[in-house]
């Protein structure tokens, strides 16, 4: 039970790190509004209570489809 909860823990971390990662990558895209200003106020634009909302849900069906196809394959 502690191995299964620390896994969960663990893969859905790294999905919202995906998350973050690609939404800060947008902030300095060509049509991001980051160009004209610094990387502090990207972060302060990306880390939104509703960002991770979306990005805690995101990982948490995405842990789950994850572990019903583990659970299918073996």
């Amino acid at each position: 039970m502690k191995n299964a909860l620390a896994r969960a823990v663990i893969e859905v971390g790294f999905i919202l790190f995906l998350f973050y990662a690609n939404l800060l990558m947008g902030e300095f895209n060509r049509s991001g509004s980051a160009h004209s200003h610094s990387l502090l106020w990207a972060m302060g634009d990306v880390f939104t209570p509703a960002n991770f909302a979306i990005g805690l849900v995101a990982g948490l069906i995405g842990y789950l489809l994850a572990e019903l196809l583990r659970k299918r394959l073996q």
